[in-house]
């Protein structure tokens, strides 16, 4: 089958730019609107986007700062909101994030195995570490665990996760009322996993999906994120300025999974993308523009705090003067080193950071037509740069809209996007194999080998 592209939609209700819910076309309460988030399920299915992605915090505001007034402060939790809008769909994914530190893996599995089973096999789970000591401080614990001791515990909590999705085999239910015969015992199995972190008997009290189990999506960049991503992840969201880093990333990533003995193309790299889409160029840089006059000095400064790792505090600087030096942190170490690789490229002052990364947060800001939009998602797809993309509309629902009526017929034009869906769980659409489960597939190697 010819290669074509991904497509994920992050579509959290209050709008990715910082400043989206002062925008005439996004409604106040989109946040914590159903009906509005409804319709951005809707909207992406008919654009035929692989999924519909959600990340998420677990303290009030972008790492657990305070500062600003955006609409990103507060939301529903994601595998909640994914059950409730399942049913008004029918092909679209849904990606939740929930994280390996502040939650035990039989709780992670058991509500993700529910939402594939509740959707008909059209969950993933994006695999997340989570940083920052506010968010620590509403878990038992006064500073953030250490960069490599969350990854080590992540790299455990994902192996149980899966050990538990296996815990029946596909066809371990009989149901035969005549007999009496509800399930097959000699197909449900205990995971007795004993680990540094974790240990957890099993078996799961809930079966399998029609896609075998939830998709599993990281998107972590540093060294240990990396290694994970290599090992576990079946897609990888990814954050880029440029074509050759995205490269770099790319390569690598492929490279280490061939190494763990997997393959390759059952790994998709999916960089971020945020379009301002105007059927003229002048047309995309005023709503881009537009849309920058909205952010409030303090709501910037807050997120660069954020973004920054948290210890420095610009509230006392010169917005106009430049970034100054801040210690890595032990939270998001890739993302910290590409905000500051952002401004020192471009030699922006704080105000003119805030501006570039408000929409997106260090993913790649485009601002074009449909055909100079696509022209660049080409060249990072055709150039070992990407897979597909997670495209992160600034302002709903009009952004997302311009996305599916001017893009996309752009891209199925070219022939690198599908017309219609490949099939109905995320599995198929995104390509990916079906995962045989572990006991089956031991039993059926014991019988070949016999």
């Amino acid at each position: 089958m010819t290669r074509k592209i991904r497509l994920g939609a992050f579509l959290p209700g209050g709008g990715q730019h910082i400043a989206s819910w002062r925008h005439p076309d996004q409604p106040v309460d989109g946040a914590t609107s159903l009906e509005f988030h409804k319709q951005l399920a809707q909207t992406a299915e008919r654009g035929l986007f692989d999924a519909y992605f959600l990340a998420d915090n677990l303290a009030v505001g972008f790492g657990g700062a305070r500062e600003g007034g955006n609409a990103r402060v507060a939301g529903f939790e994601p595998v909640t909101l994914f059950s409730a809008l399942a049913p008004f769909t029918k092909n679209l994914g849904f990606i939740a994030t929930a994280s390996t530190t502040y939650e035990e893996p039989y709780n992670t599995a058991r509500k993700f195995a529910s939402l594939d089973l509740l959707s008909g096999g059209r969950a993933g789970w994006n695999v997340v570490t989570t940083t920052g000591d506010p968010t620590a401080q509403n878990f038992n614990r006064d500073t953030q665990l250490p960069h490599a001791a969350r990854y080590r515990r992540a790299a455990e909590h994902v192996e149980v996760v899966r050990k538990l999705w296996d815990s029946f085999e596909d066809d371990a239910f009989i149901r035969e009322k005549k007999t009496g015969v509800f399930y097959d015992p000699q197909k449900l199995h205990e995971s007795e996993h004993r680990g540094e972190h974790f240990q957890v008997r099993g078996p799961l009290n809930v079966p399998r999906s029609p896609q075998g189990h939830p998709v599993i999506v990281q998107a972590g960049q540093s060294e240990d994120g990396r290694g994970l991503a290599a090992a576990t992840a079946e897609v990888i969201f990814t954050a880029h300025q440029h074509i050759e880093t995205a490269q770099e990333f790319y390569r690598d990533i492929k490279a280490r999974a061939r190494g763990l003995g997997r393959s390759p193309d059952h790994i998709l790299v999916m960089p971020g993308f945020a379009p301002f889409v105007g059927r003229t160029l002048e047309e995309a840089q005023e709503k881009y523009e537009r849309l920058t006059s909205l952010i409030l000095e303090e709501d910037g400064v807050g997120l660069l705090n954020g973004l920054t790792g948290g210890t420095l505090d610009l509230r006392g600087y010169d917005v106009d003067g430049p970034l100054p030096p801040a210690p890595p942190t032990e939270g998001m170490k890739s993302r910290q080193a590409l905000i500051r690789q952002i401004a020192d490229e471009n030699n922006f002052s704080i105000r003119q950071l805030y501006q570039w990364v408000a929409t997106a947060r260090g993913h790649f800001t485009i601002v074009g037509t449909p055909e100079t939009i696509v022209d660049t998602l080409q060249e990072w797809f055709e150039n070992e740069a990407a897979d597909g993309f997670n495209i992160l509309p600034p302002w709903l629902p009009t952004a997302l809209d311009d996305f599916v009526d001017l893009v996309i017929p752009e891209l199925q034009r070219r022939g690198l996007f599908r017309t219609q869906y490949e099939g109905t769980t995320l599995r198929e659409n995104l390509g990916l194999p079906f995962p045989v489960n572990r006991w089956a597939g031991a039993r059926t190697a014991v019988q070949a080998a016999e």
